[in-house]
Formats: structure tokens, sequence, C-alpha cells
């Protein structure tokens, strides 16, 4: 059957139009694109807080990215020590700091303490065994689980023990009994908490941030009085060979500004500057 010759005409119109058509452009069909990147690598007990502040920080630089990397900081700090890319680094302790400072990486000049932390008992919700004060700790039987000495909530853990074995209130051999209930030592705070709220252990000890916020419904506490508890110190600083640095001092500043305090306290932070 032959085609008429209107209707190639209108075929060859409508080809034409189509070639003729402006593509759209990358601007038109995606959102502006990432300009530059920094990555945060901060203690576990800071992610809420700091996964908040990440967000504020890049309503505030637009097409700015910040990337955290969480964990205990006695491994960060292994990783920076190692050569482990990162522009800013938060840790519980001084001690691990002190690691980054002496692989070259942290000048001491730069780091700053941004928050404060203290301890405190952990239960699960239904409290299975009974805990309802912090003697209960040496009570044979029980299931416990903290952080690992190396780790700073760990090593906070030992002189909060140590500190009670001190006292009448709790008998010389304090420590050992409660030592002795251990089931785990774990990595992070965040694991602790985790096996607490599952049931896996009758108690542990944490920080207060940890128990905070969403936790705080989803465990018991048991306050540990200021004679025996810890002040935990929080640093944090710029890497000597971050790939942005005026971006990570931003970062800094605003963890250290008035918004970034009051989003540390939200979470159980104590402030540096009320």
């Amino acid at each position: 059957m032959q085609i008429k010759p209107f209707l190639v005409w209108v075929l060859m119109i409508s080809l034409l139009a189509s070639c003729a058509a402006p593509a759209k452009s990358s601007s038109q069909t995606s959102t502006s694109p990432v300009s530059a990147q920094i990555t945060v690598m901060a203690a576990a007990s800071l992610t809420d807080a700091f996964e908040e502040i990440g967000r504020l920080y890049q309503e505030r630089h637009p097409g700015v990215k910040a990337v955290f990397n969480f964990g205990g900081s006695q491994q960060l700090s292994q990783q920076i020590a190692q050569g482990a890319p990162a522009d800013v680094f938060a840790s519980a302790d001084s001690k691990q700091m002190e690691v980054a400072e002496q692989s070259g990486r942290v000048a001491a000049r730069d780091v700053v303490a941004f928050a404060h932390n203290r301890l405190v008992v952990i239960l699960p919700r239904s409290n299975p065994a009974g805990i309802t004060r912090l003697q209960d700790l040496a009570r044979p039987g029980l299931k416990l689980v903290i952080a690992a000495e190396e780790v700073p909530v760990g090593s906070y853990t030992m002189i909060f023990l140590e500190k009670a074995s001190e006292n009448a209130a709790f008998g010389a051999d304090f420590k050992q009994k409660v030592l002795a209930n251990v089931v785990s030592y774990e990595e992070n705070v965040k694991s602790v908490v985790s096996k607490v709220e599952l049931g896996e252990a009758d108690g542990g000890v944490v920080y207060i941030s940890d128990a905070s916020g969403a936790e705080a419904d989803k465990v018991r506490q048991i306050p540990i009085p200021d004679a025996l508890n810890v002040s935990a110190d929080y640093p944090i600083a710029v890497l000597n060979d971050s790939r942005h640095p005026s971006l990570a001092r931003d970062f800094v500043d605003l963890a250290l500004s008035a918004d970034g305090q009051a989003i540390l306290a939200k979470y159980g932070f104590i402030p540096v500057k009320p």
C-alpha cells in the first residue's frame, strides 16, 4: 500500500521537531551537586547528637556533605594513626586524642573540649534480676556487660568501680565481685546499650547521654553519685592534613556554638558553654 504524500509530510515534520527539541540539563533533573565533603570521625556515644549537628551544618553549607565514621575512640585513633583520611576527630577522652597527636596528624594547639559526660548504670526495662541499687551489681549470678578497658567508657567504668571499692558502703571487694559478673566486654558504648535493651544482660555501665532521648524509655537507670562518678571530657580537633581545613573548622565551630551546644545538651551531654 502506498503512503500518501500528505502523511509523508506529517511524519517528516514530527521527526524534525523531535530532533530540534532541547534536552534537559543535569541541573534541571537533579539537585545541586556536592561540591565538597568532610569526614568526621567521632566517638560512638556522639552518634545521635552529631547526626543532628551534621544536618544543621549541611543546611548552612549548601553543596557540602558531612560524612561520619562513628566507633570506639580507641579504634578511630588507631585508624587516624594508620593514615585513614579524615578532616575532624572527636574523641570521648583525651587519651585517644593524644594518640592522634602522637601520630602527627593532630596539633595539640588545635584541640579543644566541646562537651562533658557522666556515667550511669542501665537495666532492661523489665529488670528481671531485680536490681535496685548499685550494691546489687556485686550479687553473684548476674550477667553484666561493660565496655573494654581500652574504650574510654570502659576506662571510666573501672574508675567508678575502684572508687566504690574504697567506700565502706560497697566493700573493698566490690570491684572484684562486679567484674566476676561481667559476661562481655564491648568495643563501644552503643553495643553495651543494645545488649541491655535486648535483655542479653541484667545491667551495664554507659554514659548518661546514651540513656537519654529515645533510649530513656527503653531502659531503667540507677544514678551514680558524684563521689563515685567521673567527668568524661570530649575533645575535638581538625586534622593537620584535612583536605578542606576551612570547612572542617566550620564544623568544629558549630559544635562549640550556642546551637551546637544546645543539641549536645538535648542528647544528655554536659555543654562546655551552658
